[in-house]
């Protein structure tokens, strides 16, 4: 029920009058509803019978799951107030056993998203009524797979890993809910075939630390094949078990962790203490026909893609993904910078709402060891007025230290594009479309210096209130943005049609200009690596290497040999096209599939399974995983976005080898 006004505030008194597609929003064609228009709350009310193996037993628990809700959240369990959750990207859950009369489940939820608040973490959702510029279509209500299981009452509730390569460790931090007297924790942890670890340790509180030393092999081309790198994402599977004072198994569940490290060497980003060089794109997440949800099958398309176009990272730019799209940069190998999605006011709602938020998404992302950056704060949004007031300088320094202190092994992004006044990064936004000019302001460490103090490539200062930016690591994090658009006609509106930075006519004068572009870029050697903007074509926004229906828009490897750089074929000469290496691609096993490697070029394999575009409908993202429920066969059925009550393949080989009734997958 769209409530225009929010002017119910109970669900007994709401009458329901249509049906919708979870996790798509209203304002999404593929959940049926398709309706645009401004609305400040909506009601969901879903009616279930459990299964008997879903019943909870005297030591079990029925949680349910929500990925997320815009903007806030208030659950009913058979009508009985439950739970209210505020913050529109993070993930809560509740337990809903106490509110069970019997078989019978409802689940009704109030969500409140006022379109006009510019104080709430909101991204790139637009606040006029249709979408302008860079602005997108809003994305209210449920948006994010919501799920039940059932678990035991002594169960695990978070997962943490760390790695550290210098000493040759792992460290596991875990949440136990109802440890029991003499409970016992079981871990184990495998490299393919190999044991590395089979610990069992005694539980005497909610939560369990441990660290494990792994067998050194010593010299680095030995070691090289246990570490994790887009050339060679190694990942080393996971096993939690629970057990009482009597052995008897009590909870299991499964994840996995990566030997890798990032930080800063002086003016150099390090991956596993070696100077890396960061190829990467800026990718919005969003889908024609679903918006900000995707498949699991879309989300790896994309990192193939990214992959494929020759980059070795990736900005997912103001949002927070899905955790399947990062398990799939961690399968296949992809650098994240993860991002909080912005608010546009600041004032003390401001300060509150993204400072919660923001920790409850690094908490929940914190283990996957393809995010090597944090980026709380994106070109002054949320604080507009930072050259003027000292609390807004106060509060990016804030998200800058309290990101630091929740995870002190990566690198924290000041505030991204300009008006700097903190950060382990130097990351600059620059959309001169002159080669030259890019090539002259960052070609020397003494061009650089003269630019951060003098120059104002968007009209704003890059470093302020006493921050210099020298010796830091220096990125190119936005630059390019070419569209590739037939000439306006005569009287049309070019906004109607879209925009971009500059405009090329075809995909050969855009390969041109982007290749003139690329060698700028990679002949300024200060640079530690740069982010092109942008993956897809986004709505009005045309300038994406591809379209939105994630259709190359010039030969593919043609992009790909210009992201590489002129210098590629010295160190990538041994990768296969998706930048893996020959060692890796060799030992990842049969039971990883080819198709999880596998990506085309052209828009007659581009479409997904379930979604190949009819006669009337060219788009092949129509109906975006409509039935709201992943297929059997989707490796990425399971953890966040699948059915926990199935044994369904979540991962590479060893993910599900010891599956039981109960145990549960967490991907990180």
């Amino acid at each position: 029920m769209l409530d225009d006004q929010a002017v119910h505030v109970d669900p007994a008194e709401v009458a329901f009058d249509r049906s919708i597609v979870v996790p798509f929003p209203p304002e999404a064609r593929a959940s049926g509803v398709h309706d645009m228009a401004f609305r400040r709350r909506i009601w969901y009310r879903r009616r279930l019978r459990l299964d008997p193996g879903m019943m909870p037993g005297p030591e079990e628990r029925l949680m349910l799951h929500f990925g997320a809700v815009n903007h806030r959240a208030r659950v009913w369990v058979n009508g009985r107030f439950a739970v209210e959750h505020r913050g529109g990207h993070s993930p809560f859950a509740i337990d809903v056993t106490r509110h069970l009369d019997g078989p019978e489940l409802e689940v009704a939820v109030q969500a409140d998203d006022d379109p006009l608040d510019m104080h709430k973490a909101r991204g790139k959702m637009d606040w006029e009524a249709e979408p302008h510029k860079i602005w997108y279509p809003r994305t209210s209500g449920i948006w994010r797979t919501v799920w039940i299981e059932k678990v035991a009452r002594t169960h695990v509730t978070q997962l943490r890993w760390t790695a550290d390569v210098a000493v040759w460790q792992v460290r596991l931090d875990a949440d136990v809910a109802h440890v029991p007297e003499g409970g016992m924790a079981n871990v184990t942890l495998r490299l393919g075939e190999r044991l590395l670890v089979a610990d069992r340790c005694l539980l005497t509180g909610p939560r369990l630390s441990r660290i494990f030393q792994l067998p050194d092999p010593g010299i680095d081309d030995a070691r090289a094949l246990w570490m994790w790198s887009p050339e060679s994402p190694q990942l080393i599977e996971a096993e939690v078990e629970l057990r009482d004072a009597a052995g008897n198994l009590l909870d299991a569940v499964q994840s996995y962790t990566a030997l890798r490290t990032v930080g800063v060497e002086g003016e150099r980003f390090v991956l596993n203490s070696r100077p890396y060089y960061l190829r990467m794109v800026l990718d919005q997440g969003y889908w024609p026909d679903s918006l900000m949800v995707a498949s699991s099958e879309q989300l790896r398309h994309d990192v193939l893609l990214i992959k494929r176009l020759g980059f070795n990272g990736v900005r997912k730019h103001q949002k927070s993904e899905d955790p399947r799209w990062l398990y799939w940069c961690d399968v296949l190998g992809l650098c994240v910078w993860g991002e909080m999605p912005s608010a546009y006011g600041f004032s003390n709602a401001t300060v509150h709402g993204v400072m919660e938020e923001w920790k409850e998404l690094v908490e929940r992302d914190v283990s996957h060891p393809c995010i090597v950056a944090w980026v709380p704060t994106n070109e002054s949004w949320g604080v507009p007025e930072l050259m003027n007031d000292p609390r807004q300088v106060d509060f990016v320094r804030a998200l800058y230290h309290m990101t630091r202190a929740l995870d002190g092994t990566r690198p924290v992004v000041g505030n991204d594009g300009w008006e700097m006044p903190c950060g382990d990064f130097v990351s600059v936004h620059d959309y001169a479309q002159d080669p030259a000019v890019l090539a002259e302001r960052y070609g020397t460490r003494e061009r650089v210096a003269y630019t951060l103090e003098h120059v104002q490539p968007d009209r704003r200062r890059l470093v302020i209130d006493g921050f210099s930016g020298q010796g830091r690591p220096l990125f190119l994090s936005e630059f390019g943005g070419i569209a590739c658009m037939t000439p306006v006609a005569a009287g049309q509106e070019a906004d109607r049609r879209g925009w971009g930075y500059s405009v090329a006519r075809d995909g050969r004068e855009l390969l041109a200009r982007y290749q003139e572009l690329m060698a700028a870029v990679h002949a300024c050697r200060p640079l530690s690596g740069f982010c092109y903007t942008q993956l897809a074509d986004t709505f009005l926004e045309k300038n994406g290497l591809l379209t939105e229906h994630r259709v190359p828009k010039a030969p593919i490897d043609a992009l790909a040999a210009a992201t590489r750089g002129p210098d590629a074929r010295l160190h990538d000469w041994h990768l296969d096209p998706l930048g893996h290496d020959e060692r890796w691609r060799t030992r990842r096993g049969p039971d990883f599939p080819d198709a999880w490697s596998r990506v085309g070029e052209t828009a007659e394999v581009l479409p997904y399974r379930s979604e190949r575009p009819t006669a009337t409908e060219p788009g092949p993202d129509q109906g975006a995983g409509a039935t709201g429920a992943p297929e059997d066969d989707d490796p990425g059925a399971g953890g966040p976005g699948g059915h926990p009550a199935r044994a369904t393949r979540t991962g590479p080989a060893g993910f599900e080898r010891r599956a039981r009734p109960r145990t549960r997958k967490h991907v990180a």
